[in-house]
């Protein structure tokens, strides 16, 4: 199932599904002394999305 989602997902740069260790990942940035820098509401963790080449 997953791969007929991502299949049909032509918008998404990496073409899958993210992994757990991903998010966790972002989520441990997040909460490091490395993100005092970084601003903003929300950060997306959905692969990226193409709409115009």
């Amino acid at each position: 199932m997953k791969a007929a989602i991502a299949e049909r997902n032509t918008t998404s740069l990496v073409q899958r599904f993210l992994e757990p260790a991903e998010i966790a990942s972002l989520a441990t940035y997040l909460a490091s002394p490395l993100s005092a820098a970084t601003n903003g509401s929300a950060l997306r963790a959905d692969g990226g999305t193409l709409v115009h080449v």
